[in-house]
């Protein structure tokens, strides 16, 4: 079993907090072992949405996921953004900070999208030396998740797995293991998902996220929508078994049924983990 660094602790499995969501989980206080919450839904807002995120902070534990890092972007680092972001996090008592190891614009200008990264020796002392910026803004660790991608750049001298690696053990970071994204990726670029996950430190692995997604026959869109695929779920038994127990979250964001069916569905993840599902 792998030994996890940062002193990050196993919460257990976890569910995006959306707000369909919002009024159950008020009212009945579900058994669930904590919550990740889309940083940008909450850095720009008043009134209800943060009365009601306090609500459920005081209830649960919080991790923030964000979309808006833009690490690898050749733009100089948003320092206000990053201030915000500290600032939710103290008032949450977020336990991490997240976000996805892409770029998200240029010019400053932002696509909106997770864009992917030229996995070049140039471009790993980049975003290492972004990522230990950021750190010592934050005042700690980050996690960074492996995006799902359609293209990638033909300069690419490391794969994904490596770059992702690389970036985790020179910048002293953490890693969110995306195992729906590997599968995702692997079926469209055409490597081995087995193979990705037996290259990165689970050492690393602060996080997993499990989920959905739209399989167009050409290729596979990571559209967030449930139920898990069984070949999802065998990627992350592996993770698992190579890393060992670890906070884990089902991503819901298509299509998203009642709260008492997304929950039934993370608690699919206690199967791999050879605990009982209790709903």
């Amino acid at each position: 079993m792998a030994r996890k660094r940062f002193s990050l602790p196993n919460l257990g499995i976890g569910l995006g907090l959306r707000t369909t969501h919002y009024r159950h989980i008020l009212d009945t206080s579900p058994a669930v072992d904590w919550f990740e919450i889309i940083s940008e839904n909450f850095l720009e807002t008043r009134g209800r949405p943060l009365e009601v995120l306090d609500a459920i902070a005081a209830r649960y534990p919080i991790v923030m996921h964000g979309v808006s890092l833009s690490i690898g972007s050749t733009d100089p680092l948003n320092r206000d953004y990053l201030r915000k972001l500290a600032g939710l996090r103290d008032r949450t008592k977020a336990r991490w900070i997240s976000d996805h190891l892409c770029f998200t614009g240029v010019g400053g200008k932002n696509t909106h999208d997770l864009l992917p990264l030229p996995y070049t020796k140039e471009a790993l002392r980049h975003v290492i030396n972004r990522v230990r910026t950021v750190q010592d803004i934050l005042g700690g660790p980050i996690l960074l998740e492996n995006p799902s991608s359609y293209t990638a750049f033909s300069a690419s001298s490391l794969t994904e797995a490596e770059f992702l690696a690389a970036v985790a053990e020179e910048a002293d970071c953490g890693i969110l293991l995306d195992v729906n994204n590997v599968y995702v990726s692997a079926f469209n670029h055409g490597f081995d998902p087995l193979a990705y996950l037996a290259r990165i430190p689970h050492d690393r692995v602060g996080q997993i996220h499990v989920a959905g997604h739209t399989h167009q026959r050409t290729h596979i869109l990571d559209s967030h929508i449930g139920p898990v695929p069984d070949p999802v779920w065998a990627l992350y038994t592996e993770a698992i078994r190579l890393g060992g127990p670890v906070s884990t979250l089902l991503e819901w964001d298509e299509e998203i049924p009642s709260f008492e069916v997304a929950h039934a569905e993370a608690l699919k993840a206690k199967a791999a983990l050879g605990l009982k599902a209790v709903a």
